[in-house]
This record gives structure tokens, sequence and C-alpha cells, in this order.
């Protein structure tokens, strides 16, 4: 009895040492993105080693508040760069500002313009001075020839859809302004003005020849379109060009320029002060604070399954 029983067993480790000799050995599950199934696995099988490769916040930038609160002082600036503009319209409409006067002012932030680009520029030559002396000549030359045109351009359009289309195109110029960079591309800039940044300076000319064509003669059109377009061209360059060369003045000038921007609005109105006041508070200290705040909820995950990035510009 024992001997048959030995032998059954033997028989069994014989049958189960053949069995395991004659069936393949399971192959390793790999991560693959392509190919099909892989034998022996489910086709959303996964194992330990899945998740191994995930990198959570790896380019989440630590932003630091006093950093933050500066750079925003470049949107103050502009706002309040847009706020004059807008006083200076108004004041001509209501007939404070002769052309006399706007002719003055455009010669003085010509001149002003061009002394901060002669002292900020790093490589001056006589051609370059040329050359931009001629685009001048040139462009106010074009604006002057073509202000009878700009006078009658919206003869048979309402006052009141004026008013509302210019305060729509400004609202959208602010918008899409590139606040970083320039409008124009600067001496030495790597890049290109963006196309929204496009869009924004079209928006501004457009609600500037609507304005230019509400007023009571061509000298003030011509006066009026060349202040703006100074201002809406310019301005962003001359600013660009001061924050390269020094911060800190760029920081005096444009605190400065607040301070001026916030005077000349409380002398025409108390509510467009309160308000002015109320946006500048918003963009240099609320905002900062709102986006230091959110950072801790920012999650963001990376691993091989992302897609590949190029390392090159395709454009080029």
């Amino acid at each position: 009895m024992s001997n048959n029983i030995k032998c059954n067993a033997e028989s069994v480790r014989m049958e189960a040492s053949i069995g395991r000799r004659s069936s393949p050995t399971r192959s390793k599950w790999r991560k693959v993105a392509y190919g099909g199934m892989q034998p022996g696995f489910e086709d959303n099988h996964t194992d330990e080693s899945f998740l191994e490769d995930m990198i959570m916040n790896a380019s989440v930038v630590k932003r630091d508040l006093l950093k933050v609160m500066l750079d925003s002082v470049s949107i103050s600036q502009y706002v309040c760069i847009v706020a004059l503009v807008v006083l200076v319209w108004t004041y001509t409409l209501r007939s404070t500002f002769n052309e006399n006067s706007l002719m003055l002012l455009d010669v003085i932030l010509l001149g002003a313009g061009f002394f901060v680009f002669l002292l900020t520029a790093e490589m001056l030559s006589f051609d370059l001075l040329l050359s931009y002396v001629l685009k001048i000549f040139f462009f106010i030359t074009g604006l002057y020839v073509l202000s009878p045109i700009y006078h009658t351009l919206t003869r048979s359009i309402s006052s009141d859809s004026i008013w509302a289309l210019t305060a729509s195109l400004l609202i959208l110029h602010l918008f899409l302004h590139n606040y970083s960079g320039s409008t124009v591309k600067a001496p030495g800039a790597l890049e290109n003005p963006t196309f929204t940044s496009n869009i924004s300076l079209n928006a501004s000319i457009v609600a500037s020849l609507l304005i230019a064509s509400r007023l009571p003669s061509r000298l003030h059109v011509f006066a009026i379109v060349l202040f703006s377009l100074q201002i809406f061209l310019f301005a962003p360059l001359v600013s660009y060009c001061i924050k390269k060369c020094s911060f800190r003045l760029h920081l005096c000038f444009s605190f400065g320029l607040m301070a001026a921007t916030l005077l000349f609005v409380y002398r025409l109105h108390g509510l467009l002060f309160v308000l002015l006041l109320g946006v500048l508070v918003f963009v240099n200290l609320v905002g900062p604070y709102w986006l230091i705040r959110i950072q801790e909820y920012k999650f963001e995950i990376n691993g091989p399954w992302d897609e590949a990035k190029l390392c090159f510009n395709i454009t080029e």
C-alpha cells in the first residue's frame, strides 16, 4: 500500500516538472505606448512601476511677493499713461487746450522721447540716427496730409456711439497690451511684437481717430492724432529703454507718473480719482498677493507620457 502511494507521488512530481518545462515563462510587463496587448496581461494592466517616473510640480515657479509687486509697476505705469491720454482728449474736446497748446505738447514729447532714447541707446551711429529722423519726418508729413480725411471720417455717426466705441477700444487696448515689452521692436531686442500687442495698438489708433473726428479744425485733428500716436507707439519704447537702463530709475519714473496722474484726475472728477486709485491698489497690492496665495493650490503632474517639447523655433 505504501509502495503504491510513493509511486503515485513520484509520478505527480514528474508530471508537474514536465509541465513547468513545457509551459513558457511569463514575460515581464513593460510600459508601451503602442504595439497592442502584451502576452499574459490585460490591456489595462499596471503594476507598481507604472508611476515610479511621475514628477509633481517640477516646473512650478515659486514667486516672491516683493518681486511680483515690483513687476506689476509696469502695468500701473501704462494704465496711468492711458489715463493721461484720456485727460488730454477730454480737455481738448472741452476747448481747454487749443491747437497751439497741443502742437507745443507734441514737440515737447517728441524731444523728450528722443533725448531718453539717445541716452539709453547702447549702439548709436549717425546712419541709425539719420534713419530715425527720416522716419519721423515721413510719419508726421503723412499725418498732416491725411488730417482732412480724419476730420470728416465719422461725420455721419452719433457722438454717443463714438464715446461708447472709444471706451470699448481703450479697454481692449489695455487688456491685450504687452506690458513686459515694447509696442515696436526696440534696438537690440530679440523678440518681435506679438499678435495680441498689434491688435492692442490698432485698437488705440482707431480710438484716437474717433476722438480726432470730433474736433473743430484740421490742425486740431493733426495735433491730437500726433499726440496719441506718440504716446501709444513710442511711450512703451521709452519706458522699455528706461527699465533696461536702470530698474531703480524705472521705479522712480513710474511712481512719479502715478502721483501726477492721480493729481490731474482728482482735479477733473473725484469719482474718477477713486476709480483710478482702486485700480492701482488692485494691480500693485491685491493682485500680487492673490497670485502668491493661489500658487499654494497649483498641482502639476509630469512624466514620460507628456508630449515632447521642441528645443528650437520651427519658424526660424
